[in-house]
């Protein structure tokens, strides 16, 4: 692929730009290092992108490929933008895509059916002399989880959620922003094809083998951990899914165990009352925190000391109010930090870091036989 810095890029959202279904074109428009210079998406046309999903002001919506084409004269990179249920490829997308290809742009696929193994996208890529970068593809080596992470020194953050898609990464993102202005050490680890993209490393965990995903979390943070050197150093984990997600909780129970965080942040969409494309009610918070920490109890304890709200949509007084609710509810900080910034969750991290007992002693030895 080209190097970073250099992708201009249009989205491929077709039928799907919103918050829920487009999370790695909003991801990569909000914190990534690249220009995106229009989304394709023809039941929203004519709309600029922050008019939909809050950011891409200068960001217009086209009808098809072509359009984006004859509007963005230097654009490099197709970026299939959406998560449709499966992570396959639609067929309305093909002749588009193929499109892209013949106009010289580079195409980064986020779904789980692969371009790059794909006979008739892959000899158009050839053909065109262009490149595929399949985000989800993983290491071919894989390791079973063996606790290699529970005395590192730094601060392990975890980000959980209620449901799919409620603002974990976004989430993380916000607290290592704030903590880098404050001075602090942190490092962002990326466990899905958005926080790839955007950080430039990671695993996508949901393509992992299942008895190697939590073996696969324990070896990114340890590989976040060769740059921490002490309890005040933090590695904030990006959550997948929820436990109570019928879909999606084998990956957050191997991200519970494998990144073996000392702390976890609670993500939570205001309002949202049942799982996405289920019928399922979410627990309550005050529940959802007792399941987090008994799942973790067992193989290494880790407390909740912060709820992130996702109030997108709502009033400042609406936002407000599920804020105060939220932390009646459990008794702990709550915020929405991309709405209001993520002090409040890093202030909680710190004061939470400031009581743990030292772990420096028993991670050296841990940390230097890992490398």
């Amino acid at each position: 692929m080209r190097p970073r810095g250099e992708r201009r890029i249009i989205v491929m959202a077709e039928g799907g730009f919103d918050l829920n279904e487009a999370k790695t074109a909003v991801g990569v428009m909000r914190y990534g290092r690249d220009t995106t210079l229009a989304v394709v998406d023809s039941t929203k046309a004519g709309m600029m992108a922050s008019e939909v999903v809050g950011t891409g002001t200068e960001v217009p919506i086209v009808g098809s490929v072509r359009e984006a084409l004859e509007r963005t004269k230097d654009a490099n990179t197709l970026l299939l933008g959406t998560a449709p249920r499966g992570g396959g490829l639609p067929d309305a997308w093909r002749a588009q895509i193929r499109e892209a290809m013949r106009a010289g742009l580079d195409v980064i696929n986020g779904l789980h059916a692969f371009l790059s193994d794909d006979p008739e996208l892959s000899a158009a890529a050839r053909d065109a002399s262009i490149d595929i970068w399949d985000v989800r593809r993983v290491p071919e080596t894989h390791r079973v989880a063996d606790t290699r992470a529970h005395t590192l020194p730094a601060t392990v953050v975890l980000a959980i959620g209620s449901d799919c898609n409620v603002g974990k990464m976004s989430t993380m993102l916000e607290i290592d922003a704030i903590a880098r202005k404050r001075g602090r050490r942190s490092t962002f680890v990326p466990t899905g094809q958005t926080g790839i993209l955007i950080a430039g490393w990671g695993v996508a965990l949901d393509e992992v083998i299942s008895d190697f995903t939590a073996g696969a979390a324990e070896d990114l943070v340890m590989d976040a951990a060769r740059e921490a050197s002490s309890q005040g150093d933090l590695i904030l984990v990006e959550g997948q899914g929820s436990l109570v997600h019928p879909g999606y909780s084998g990956v957050t129970l191997s991200l519970v165990h494998g990144s073996a965080p000392d702390a976890m942040i609670l993500c939570h969409q205001a309002g949202r009352t049942a799982i996405r494309r289920y019928t399922l009610p979410i627990p309550p918070l005050s529940r959802l925190i007792q399941l987090y920490q008994g799942i973790s109890e067992p193989v290494k304890p880790a407390k909740v000391i912060g709820i992130s709200l996702n109030t997108f949509g709502m009033s400042e007084a609406d936002a407000r109010a599920a804020l105060d609710r939220a932390s009646q509810e459990t008794g702990l900080s709550a915020t929405d930090p991309v709405r209001y910034g993520a002090d409040t969750l890093l202030d909680a991290i710190e004061q939470f870091s400031a009581r743990m007992p030292d772990k420096s002693a028993a991670s050296n030895t841990t940390t230097k036989g890992a490398a």
